[in-house]
């Protein structure tokens, strides 16, 4: 068996062209612009990357992006005004401040001073709340993408085993919600986990967000297994070394699950659509 490979690419694509359709109409008919506003302190490689590509995303559907940048050094209370200035512009719809900070902030605490109904990554502790309880207001990025992923393949969940491993505030624990809100058995695996191959063997969906490469091979996969791969990690040796790859050894999971998703290609591109998708929702709440 080879797996059939889920293409986040090409389903990104999809929704990015509906999310543009949506954000046009709104300026037609209300004159209102979706807007997300980016907050980047220090000059983390990575997180430069990650926000140049949101700005972009915006910018491509149409929406409008602001982006801030602090060096490194800057004192909190300077992040925490301009947090408190776009909280009060009507205009701005979406406020993320991309992590990690430098050491010496409280990312709770500037992640707190986010007003709720512009948290759109669904970090703020009153939005938590709010999926936990079943009815979010915003679903954190990552996860979403991976139910639309989930969705658009038709992966029946009612009932399905499914096993996170990993069980971060960003990805693993609301993950875990969303599966368990489609009535799946949720098991959510982690460091600490005894025996992890007995718990990954027995998922129809697998969901892998712990941070380490090529963690999950292919004997840890139930045969025909839905496999999706969160992790993002740079191999630091052999032939492929500086390569992106996954928390799934991807070779030997192919020739067991049923359906996986690639690193990169797979969850990554379908994190910022569902972004742009919660500012939308953001924008058209204001209009109500």
């Amino acid at each position: 068996m080879t797996a059939r490979i889920i293409d986040g690419n090409a389903l990104s694509a999809k929704i990015r062209e509906l999310l543009a359709t949506s954000a046009a109409g709104m300026k037609v008919s209300h004159g209102v612009t979706p807007c997300l506003a980016v907050i980047l302190v220090g000059e983390d490689p990575a997180s430069q990357v990650y926000v140049r590509n949101k700005v972009a995303a915006c910018e491509k559907a149409g929406f409008r992006s602001i982006k801030q940048v602090y060096p490194p050094n800057v004192e909190p209370v300077t992040v925490l005004a301009k947090i408190a200035e776009l909280n009060a512009d009507p205009s701005v719809h979406g406020i993320l401040v991309q992590l990690p900070l430098p050491k010496h902030f409280d990312a709770e605490a500037v992640l707190e001073a986010i007003a709720p109904e512009k948290d759109v990554d669904g970090f703020h502790a009153e939005n938590v709340g709010a999926l936990m309880q079943g009815n979010p207001r915003f679903i954190p990025c990552t996860p979403y993408g991976v139910m639309k992923m989930l969705e658009a393949e038709k992966v029946p969940l009612k009932g399905a085993e499914a096993v996170i491993v990993g069980r971060s505030n960003i990805v693993g624990k609301p993950m875990a919600m969303l599966l368990l809100a489609q009535s799946c058995t949720v098991t959510v695996c982690h460091s600490q986990s005894k025996d992890l191959a007995f718990h990954t063997r027995r998922a129809d969906i697998l969901v892998a967000a712990v941070g380490r490469a090529k963690m999950i091979t292919g004997d840890m996969i139930k045969p025909g297994a839905t496999v999706i791969d969160v992790g993002i990690n740079r191999q630091d040796s052999g032939p492929n070394a500086g390569k992106l790859c996954g928390d799934v050894d991807f070779e030997s999971a192919k020739e067991v699950a049923g359906l996986i998703t690639p690193v990169p290609g797979g969850v990554g591109p379908m994190t910022i659509t569902m972004l742009l998708a919660n500012t939308l929702e953001s924008a058209e709440r204001t209009l109500k």
